[in-house]
């Protein structure tokens, strides 16, 4: 059976009850019996004494790093159980996944945490510790090691963490399914995980550190003011860095940038096109405050005139007062193309929309991919990175079989996203530029010398 280690930063654990306390881990500490358990949510440390039926100075005693820095969620905590025995280290050799957390030692980013997806070995003591070294050497010498770097905000220091966090916690978990899934007889993955929080100075001293000097790919990254510094010291090194959220790269001076996000220009292209294929529509445009137009419209607007794409404009408050039908045509598709990316604007202007539809005129809406959860009634138009639709059952499956829990959440899916741009920074190493990814179709293109852009954005019409 192949043998393997999942390392996770944070997951969720029922509530203690008094009579479920010995299904928590048991360890020997200096020959003191001691429970290993996962800080829950919203859970403080009386109410974890009160628990336990243990004192909250016992609790401290065993865990000195609570009098600086205080409980923090997802960490791993000791707890006494009252029971003598003799202290002894413990070798143990993950045969299913294992979800072990680390806490952070210094400022700069959680303790790097290794993965390795295939005989990897930890060891149980004082505390649990992934040993990025202790891989045999027969493995070694039959696998090639392939070391990559996650870097996220997850927010491990703070109290309470946002719901970003969560979805960046959904995001890693899909990139471990993408290692797991990508493991082979030839290839050992290990991955260096780092909590970048909102900071720039914890960046730099990652940059400014050797500790990156072995890393053969990043990916992650959400801040600008962290990505630019990351990005010049990828350059530097020769180490893709691929950017899951980042819109706005000047790729032409960093080649080692992959930005799967699509640009205003990509998107307004793939309108244009999409616009000049239809043989019977006519667009309006609804303009609002001039400071609403968002970039991406005014992108659309000089292509749309480059393409010689003619569209007839409306004010907001004339489309409101119901005396926009001079702007709309009865024998074509109307198209209409709101000047803001705002959906409390869509949300104005719907019932009106409505009237008019219900009077004759045919009416489709350029909508954004974010407005599909307000479920709008009227047909649209918008562009997307999240392009496929099927069955995810051979996913789900593993998804469950991994963390024991049916994964739930709207659309885009941030473990899908997380999964398939692990696997294309894996492919790119490899020299492969096209991925079939679960929710996405990515194709990278060079632009001139220098970085990759995903060509994958589509039209997408409901």
């Amino acid at each position: 059976m192949r043998k393997f280690i999942i390392v996770i930063l944070a997951s969720l654990v029922l509530p203690a009850a008094a009579e479920e306390l010995l299904n928590y881990p048991l360890d020997t500490v200096n020959g003191e019996e001691v429970y290993r358990y996962q800080v829950e949510k919203s859970i403080g440390l009386y109410r974890i004494g009160v628990n336990f039926n243990v004192s909250q100075s016992e609790i401290i005693r065993l865990n000195p790093q609570l009098r600086e820095r205080g409980l923090h969620y997802g960490e791993v905590i000791l707890i006494p159980t009252g029971r003598k025995v003799e202290a002894k280290a413990v070798a143990v050799v993950a045969e299913e996944p294992k979800a072990v957390v680390h806490d952070a030692k210094d400022t700069v980013a959680v303790q790097p945490t290794v993965i390795d997806t295939a005989a990897a070995h930890s060891t149980a003591a004082d505390s649990v510790v992934v040993d990025s070294a202790a891989v045999d050497s027969a493995v070694t010498e039959t696998r090639r090691v392939v070391e990559l770097a996650l870097m996220l905000p997850f927010e491990s220091q703070q109290t309470k963490r946002s719901g970003n966090a969560e979805r960046m916690m959904e995001f890693y978990e899909g990139a471990l399914l993408a290692l797991r899934d990508m493991q082979n007889d030839s290839t050992l993955f290990r991955l260096r995980v780092y909590d970048t929080e909102r900071s720039e100075r914890r960046v730099n001293e990652l940059c400014d550190s050797t500790e990156l000097d072995s890393v053969q790919g990043i990916l992650g990254l959400v801040y600008p003011i962290q990505i630019e510094r990351m990005a010049a010291w990828c350059e530097k090194h020769n180490v893709p860095l691929m950017l899951p959220f980042s819109d706005d790269m000047d790729l032409k001076r960093y080649a080692q940038v992959l930005q799967f996000n699509s640009t205003d220009q990509q998107e307004a292209d793939s309108l244009c096109a999409w616009m000049v294929q239809q043989e019977n529509i006519h667009c309006v445009a609804v303009e609002v405050r001039e400071a609403d137009i968002a970039s991406s419209i005014r992108t659309l607007r000089k292509q749309m005139t480059a393409h010689e794409i003619r569209y007839t404009g409306v004010a907001l408050r004339d489309l409101m007062n119901d005396s926009a039908e001079y702007a709309l045509d009865r024998e074509k598709e109307n198209l209409i193309i709101m000047h803001s990316d705002r959906y409390q604007h869509a949300r104005m202007i719907m019932p009106h929309l409505e009237k008019l539809q219900e009077a004759g005129y045919r009416i489709r809406i350029l909508s954004q991919y974010s407005w599909q959860k307000e479920k709008p009634v009227l047909p649209q138009v918008y562009t997307s990175m999240f392009t496929v639709e099927g069955e995810h059952a051979v996913y789900d499956a593993m998804w469950s079989e991994s963390y024991k829990n049916e994964h739930v959440c709207d659309l885009p899916r941030y473990d899908l996203l997380g999964y398939d741009l692990m696997k294309a920074l894996i492919l790119h190493l490899q020299g492969e530029n096209e991925v079939n990814g679960i929710q996405s179709m990515i194709r990278w293109h060079q632009v001139g010398e220098g970085g990759w852009q995903n060509e994958g954005v589509k039209v997408i019409e409901n």
